[in-house]
């Protein structure tokens, strides 16, 4: 039986001191204002070079951030490892644009996986396209709109930058996700998956796409993509998540005046996501399945459906995923009772990751956002060691 509720198993890696500090990150984060305000105070910060990196280091960045390095981060992967649950490093640095800047950030990914690759506890990498490639030229691509020379000169390096990545790790034995970005982007991110699930998917799952299911149009996407796959013979592999830019595609759509791509109501984009979860389960003879989601019910789902099917909970085919420093009541449970969970584990310079650092503070203190639930429990917990 699974009890997302108990906190003990839930909270097994965090001292006092380190329970206390997340009581009071997530009180803080809870607040919009408060997030908006340290968003704007952080660019204007970086903007005027001023030293931000402690107040940054001591605050959000211990939550939710493993560390600077690969190998900072090792201690986390072998307490992680411990208790059950595997890491997936993410090298989360954001917004780069010049070639120099995305031939480096291909450079660290390649070598986070050749690093997984030599320590167990890591079966995954990760990639945003958008660390690799002009945002432009995504975005002109997903429009249908032609290259000029030099265009397509730098959209052949990016592709050459995929392949590299998607090559090392196959060679290393690893399996590497392609995060999902905005919708207006996505068609082309969708088109480079595609192409090279084709090309290392023949034997097993190396390449996994991740669906965004709060968009209308991906359970249909998901369906189609899987059967195309069966076509042309090789194996899908599909991480779900619910999506992280509702208010900017929302914004987006409504300035340019064309239908909002997200489904109207949470409910509609729940009703996706498991529905999903339920068509990926009914064919995974070639498929592997990530199930990326902070939402309990969809973590109940995906494990009653392991066991309707009789599956081992340890079935490689089947992973469960939240991010480090949030929902640890479903990842170390999951963990505790079988089912095969990775978490992502950022890592990156300190004020190179502020961007990522923002968007957990801002999903967290969004109207549907964990802090609610992480505050209740991390209380319950604080109680149960008598701390309150």
């Amino acid at each position: 039986m699974l009890d997302f509720n108990d906190t003990k198993t839930a909270f097994i890696l965090k001292s006092d001191n380190q329970l206390r500090k997340a009581y009071w990150l997530f009180r803080l984060v809870a607040n919009s204002s408060l997030v908006g305000l340290g968003r704007r105070a952080s660019n204007l910060a970086i903007k005027l070079g001023l030293p931000i990196r402690t107040v940054v280091k001591q605050t959000v960045y211990d939550q939710f951030v493993g560390g600077e390095t690969i190998e900072e981060c090792q201690a986390i992967i072998d307490k992680l490892r411990e208790h059950g649950v595997s890491a997936l490093l993410d090298f989360a640095v954001e917004g780069k644009e010049t070639e120099a800047d995305f031939n480096a950030t291909k450079d660290e990914i390649v070598e986070t996986i050749q690093y997984a690759g030599g320590h167990p506890g890591i079966p995954f990498g990760v990639f945003k396209v958008t660390g690799i490639a002009p945002f432009d030229l995504l975005e002109r691509h997903s429009a249908g709109l032609p290259f000029n020379e030099v265009e397509a000169r730098a959209w052949e390096r990016a592709k050459s930058r995929m392949e590299e990545i998607c090559y090392t790790a196959n060679k290393y034995g690893l399996r590497i996700m392609i995060d999902a970005e905005e919708s207006w982007i996505q068609k082309a991110i969708d088109e480079m998956a595609r192409e090279m699930m084709e090309r290392f998917n023949r034997d097993r799952v190396v390449v996994i796409n991740t669906l965004q299911m709060y968009r209308k149009d991906r359970l249909q996407f998901l369906k189609d993509s899987y059967h195309e796959a069966r076509e042309k013979g090789y194996f899908y592999g599909a991480k779900l998540v619910r999506g992280a830019y509702m208010e900017k595609e929302r914004d987006r759509a409504a300035d340019k005046k064309y239908p909002d791509p997200i489904h109207a109501t949470k409910a509609d984009s729940d009703q996706s996501y498991d529905d999903g979860i339920r068509f990926l389960m009914e064919h995974l003879d070639t498929i592997l399945v990530v199930a990326g989601s902070h939402n309990e019910e969809s973590a109940r789902l995906l494990a009653e459906k392991v066991n309707e099917l009789k599956l081992d909970p340890k079935d490689d085919r089947v992973w469960f995923s939240q991010l480090y420093g949030m929902s640890d009541n479903l990842s170390f449970n999951l963990a505790k009772a079988g089912y095969n969970v990775v978490k992502y584990l950022p890592f990156g310079p300190v004020t190179e990751t502020l961007p990522y650092l923002i968007r957990r503070a801002e999903e967290n203190s969004s109207a549907s956002g964990q802090s609610g639930r992480e505050l209740s429990l991390i209380k319950k917990e604080m109680k149960r060691r008598g701390l309150d």
